[in-house]
């Protein structure tokens, strides 16, 4: 069984930084798919950015890519989010999943919340304006 950690939510102010973490305990997800999600108050689950470790492409919202980056430690089993000039609507709960999704991989199915088996507890970011 693979369970996920975040870590490195909290407040900041509107055009700062933080770096989410995520780490994978029980099992590697070096052959897996890795994705950042995020839920707003009152919103759906949102994806931000993913990574097909299989195929080594990274999928960005068309929304955060730029002020967004994912990266990962395949020796400590962890995957970050680099979140950069952060406006406050950039408030939410954000989570990590892991999935084993098959066949042709797109920035669609990457998006799609029931292609992950594994969540994180989710951590909270909020921006003050």
């Amino acid at each position: 069984q693979l369970e996920l950690v975040e870590s490195g939510g909290g407040t900041v102010e509107a055009g700062g930084s933080l770096r989410l973490t995520c780490a994978g305990l029980g099992r590697t997800f070096r052959n897996y798919q890795v994705a950042w999600f995020r839920q707003a108050p009152g919103k759906e689950r949102d994806f931000v950015v993913g990574f097909d470790n299989n195929g080594g492409t990274t999928y960005y919202s068309d929304s955060m890519k730029g002020r967004f980056t994912i990266s990962r430690d395949y020796a400590k089993n962890t995957v970050y989010l680099q979140m950069n000039s952060l406006p406050p609507e950039d408030t939410a709960v954000y989570y990590c999943a892991v999935g084993r999704l098959v066949g042709g991989i797109t920035l669609g199915i990457m998006s799609r919340t029931e292609k992950y088996a594994y969540w994180g507890q989710g951590t909270q970011v909020t921006v003050s304006s």
